[in-house]
């Protein structure tokens, strides 16, 4: 309240880095972390059957923005609230030291699910509702491949890989969002400057994003076959964040506002991935609200 007035087009990246600052600075040890919401007598979100899961750092708009909250909530009552974005664990973590001797993992295990996972939750919130598929994979790109000054650049080869090159209406989409802003020059490459503060803040380093952000142009175990749009793609790579071997599971609303889409729209999209062997077979439980899926043995994927 004693800052200075901020423009319009910086104060959401103003407030995060803000927000950012006070979840490091002020957060509590494991053993004292409690569900505040529940210490608030669940007055945060409609009635569930109870507090349940792990404590979590969630942050909440409120009064269509003017009020934001941080706060240590339950899994369970952290998907009951609305406008909620569970703040990832790497964010507040130290950053450990890479060791260059170590033969690297292969790709598509928990560090890279963990960190797309947590970065299409984050995009989900500072991202307008209405952005598009497409537009919400070029950004998963730049945040997860960005360096530590916010800067971007994305090879040609990499976007036609993606089906995105040429697609200057996605760069627009994401710059009316005041998300980011393209450098001028003619290369083969484009160049972009992030202006989200609070991706500055992005741990681990830099490799370990970068190997996400491989992970997440082929997301296997889920795999989808060639020439798929771009929700399709979203949503498989939504669900891989999700899955352990060969099932997955999580909310359907946490689903949909990873894609961006309503229930009805990502329910169609899953049976486009069964239609298309990605998937073996899919169930909403309507009384949990959570989504279960299973995927097909590998020697039946492509077939």
């Amino acid at each position: 309240m004693h800052s200075p007035p901020l423009q319009a087009a910086s104060a959401r990246s103003a407030v995060l880095a803000h927000l950012a600052r006070h979840a490091r600075a002020d957060a509590l040890p494991a053993h004292l972390r409690s569900c505040q919401c529940r210490a608030q007598g669940c007055s945060w979100h409609l009635r569930h059957r109870g507090c349940a899961g792990p404590v979590l750092l969630a942050l909440t708009r409120d009064r269509s923005g003017r009020a934001w909250r941080l706060s240590d909530t339950c899994a369970a009552c952290a998907a009951a609230t609305s406008h909620t974005a569970v703040v990832p664990a790497t964010l507040l973590a130290p950053r450990r030291p890479e060791c260059p001797g170590r033969r690297p993992k292969p790709l598509g295990g928990p560090a890279e699910r963990t960190r797309v996972r947590e970065m299409l939750t984050y995009l989900s919130a500072v991202l307008p509702q209405f952005t598009s598929p497409a537009a919400r994979l070029l950004a998963l790109q730049c945040a997860l491949r960005a360096d530590t000054r916010g800067c971007v650049r994305l090879p040609a080869g990499l976007l036609r890989g993606m089906r995105l090159h040429g697609r200057t209406e996605l760069w627009d989409e994401l710059e009316h969002a005041a998300w980011l802003r393209r450098r001028p020059g003619r290369h083969p490459h484009v160049e972009a400057q992030l202006l989200d503060a609070a991706l500055l803040y992005l741990r681990p380093g830099s490799r370990t994003r970068a190997r996400a952000a491989q992970w997440a142009l082929r997301p296997a175990p889920v795999v989808v076959p060639a020439g798929r749009p771009p929700a399709v793609r979203l949503t498989a790579l939504a669900l891989a964040s999700h899955t352990a071997g060969d099932a997955g599971s999580t909310d359907l609303d946490v689903l949909a506002r990873l894609g961006g889409h309503a229930h009805v729209q990502t329910a169609e999209l899953l049976d486009r991935l069964v239609a298309s062997r990605s998937l073996t077979a899919w169930k909403h439980n309507r009384e949990t609200g959570e989504v279960f899926w299973w995927l097909p043995p590998l020697a039946e994927v492509g077939r």
